[in-house]
């Protein structure tokens, strides 16, 4: 069909952009990876020491805030110092660095905590002790006092059919005698907890100021 030549000229097609809108850059950058979220890191094994005035109620606190953050308390071994009003906590839990450091600084907000260091990465001196009764009759005894003294423990009590046997070292070296005791079978057991100092001539309690 013939076109209407009366009809108003069509308007002309828009002329191609230079630059198209869904064009890539010429230079374009991979978009920056995913901003870690504090407290999101690897939980690991963390040991705390805690200075805290002798009152009734301050263990509980302490447990109280530790449990609000989610904090399985693996043990916690409490202590008297050489000052009879100041006891000495060391607390070992598993978590990640920042949720860590974030419930250290909310124990020193505490009234009557007088100071909290985190010693994990420090070299320290780390020690545990525990009393375990091993089933032991006359023929097999022998075989555990073997076990016990290459462990460097020692045999505290003896029955007619167990042993008890005290054991100290770091929490590794206890659990690593433990493990060869069960092989004999191990009637009963109790854990100190583990206890810390700082090597060298610093003090955690000299830096208090009262």
């Amino acid at each position: 069909m013939s076109p209407d030549p009366t009809a108003p000229p069509a308007p002309p097609a828009p002329a191609a952009s230079a630059h198209p809108a869904d064009a890539a850059p010429a230079h374009a950058h991979p978009a920056p990876p995913a901003r870690a979220l504090p407290g999101s890191g690897a939980s690991h094994r963390h040991v705390l020491v805690a200075i805290v005035l002798n009152k009734p109620g301050v263990l509980n606190r302490v447990a109280s805030l530790m449990r609000a953050r989610s904090f399985n308390i693996e043990s916690l071994a409490v202590s008297h110092t050489d000052a009879p009003d100041v006891s000495r906590m060391t607390i070992t839990l598993n978590g990640d660095d920042v949720a860590v450091e974030q419930a250290a600084k909310q124990l020193y907000r505490l009234i009557d905590v007088l100071k909290v260091q985190d010693v994990t990465n420090d070299p320290t001196v780390e020690h545990e002790l525990a009393l375990i009764k091993v089933r032991a009759n006359e023929r097999r005894r022998s075989e555990v006092i073997s076990v016990v003294e290459m462990h460097k423990g020692r045999i505290v009590d003896v029955a007619t059919d167990s042993v008890i046997v005290e054991a100290t070292g770091s929490e590794a070296e206890v659990d690593a005698l433990i493990t060869l005791l069960r092989g004999f079978g191990i009637k009963e057991l109790v854990r100190s907890g583990t206890v810390v100092m700082s090597r060298g001539s610093g003090s955690i309690q000299e830096a208090i100021k009262r």
